[in-house]
């Protein structure tokens, strides 16, 4: 018996003892791994350092969240039996999925998709680097797949990869056909609803950080090449964008309202003059109180060829759900709905909700020529001077960006808010807001 019971602790301590040693050679080698990628990219040294990992003996796999890479010990060790250079191709691959804010994107309407985008967009990424350190020898099969996905979606950045699958679905075993090709980690802690630890560097940080690698690129040396797919993923992970509600909250004047205040009517006073009095309050209570609310405003579309009527009509309908869910809504407005391409097209009045569901419902679009934002401002201005607004807070411009912007900023706040992320298009005056609208968030 004790014979049995020494062998069973030897062997318990011998296996412990291999456990450490795994643990302590996967660690060694992801060591090595990142300073080969430091070696050939400096501009990402302060990224990687801030991408933390950790074991997690038994997974069977590589996951982030948030900051942190997971890995099996033996996950990683037989990987990198098989290709000396996968473990940098992995710790390269997490990296640029934090640097491009691929697990920042909040929820997307096809979460399988967005996975399989990001994964894509980095692996096209690391394609066109073609640094040796990275390249692995089953890249040349996928060199086919990423070449036929350019010419039909242009510049692969994972917002673009997404709305091209989405619009031209797929069969599942396509889907796994590209997961078996590009998927190198698993996305699950992204998508889940309690995050296992506290998230280390915040969507913010990241962001900051991207813009840095962005910057950093320009000192990088001549004789490496970065590449466009990289500093385009970059500018779009590096893109602040603003929440298209908080913004609307600055759409706000001051308006009478006919509500009762509660802060300033004392119900004791009240109740004591009914019952005192014979049914005579002995105060009144207040029947106006002053209230920040939303009266006057214009949304101005750019009605040129890269808009639509249903993405018009839903960017409307959004606008003002935003704004009646606000409480800061009057039940009478003054809201103009302009369209525009070289010159304004339409003014329509809308002054209450029944007013706009007849709108959305026989809306056409007007226009399809060159964009030029300058028509409406003047308009605008017009407007004002025949008093057809009483307190125009700002204006709400939807389009592509892609048109003459006015020098001199009006006196109301203005929105341009965008339909996608492009990083080419040009930036819009800077005393403007630029608000980003994925046209998968328009419902």
């Amino acid at each position: 018996m004790w014979h049995s019971l020494f062998a069973y602790m030897e062997e318990r301590l011998s296996a412990q003892e291999n456990t450490e040693k795994i643990n302590a050679l996967a660690q060694r080698v992801l060591g090595l791994a990142r300073d080969e990628i430091l070696m050939s990219f400096r501009f990402l040294s302060r990224s990687l350092m801030e991408l933390k990992w950790e074991a997690r003996p038994g997974i069977g796999d590589v996951r982030s969240d948030m900051g942190i890479m997971y890995y099996d010990p033996v996950f990683i060790l037989k990987a990198s039996s098989h290709d000396f250079k996968y473990p940098a191709r992995m710790l390269f691959h997490v990296l640029l999925h934090h640097i491009f804010a691929h697990p920042f994107s909040g929820k997307k309407t096809d979460m399988v998709l967005w996975d399989l985008a990001c994964d894509i967009a980095v692996e096209n990424v690391i394609a066109e680097l073609s640094e040796p350190c990275i390249t692995l020898d089953a890249d040349l099969s996928t060199a086919g797949m990423l070449k036929v996905l350019r010419e039909d979606i242009g510049p692969l950045s994972a917002e673009k990869i997404y709305k091209y699958f989405r619009k031209n679905p797929m069969t599942t075993s396509r889907v796994l056909e590209y997961e078996r090709a590009f998927k190198k980690d698993s996305h699950e802690l992204w998508h889940s609803s309690s995050s296992e630890t506290e998230m280390i560097i915040s969507e913010e940080e990241w962001k900051k950080i991207s813009r840095q690698v962005l910057a950093e690129i320009k000192n990088f040396s001549e004789s490496k090449t970065t590449g466009e797919a990289l500093e385009r993923n970059l500018a779009e992970g590096a893109e602040v964008k603003f929440d298209y509600s908080k913004v609307l909250e600055h759409f706000v004047v001051s308006g009478e309202t006919n509500r009762l205040s509660d802060e300033e009517f004392d119900y004791i006073y009240y109740v004591y003059g009914l019952e005192e009095y014979d049914g005579m309050p002995f105060i009144e209570p207040l029947e106006y109180r002053d209230e920040k609310r939303i009266r006057d405003f214009v949304i101005a579309i750019d009605t040129s060829a890269s808009t639509s009527g249903e993405i018009v009509r839903k960017f409307i309908r959004q606008t003002f759900d935003l704004l009646k869910n606000s409480e800061n809504f009057f039940r009478k407005i003054n809201v103009h709905i302009i369209q525009c391409d070289s010159e304004v097209k339409t003014d329509d009045k809308i002054t209450d909700s029944e007013a706009l569901d007849s709108y959305l419902k026989e809306m056409k679009i007007v226009g399809g020529g060159a964009t030029d934002f300058r028509p409406v401002f003047n308009y605008v201005e017009e407007l004002k001077e025949k008093h057809e607004f009483d307190d125009l807070k700002g204006i709400i411009y939807f389009t592509d960006g892609y048109g003459i912007y006015p020098e001199k900023k009006p006196d109301e706040d203005v929105i341009f808010a965008f339909l996608n992320n492009d990083t080419v298009r040009p930036a819009p005056p800077a005393w403007s807001t630029k608000v980003i609208i994925e046209e998968d968030e328009l419902g």
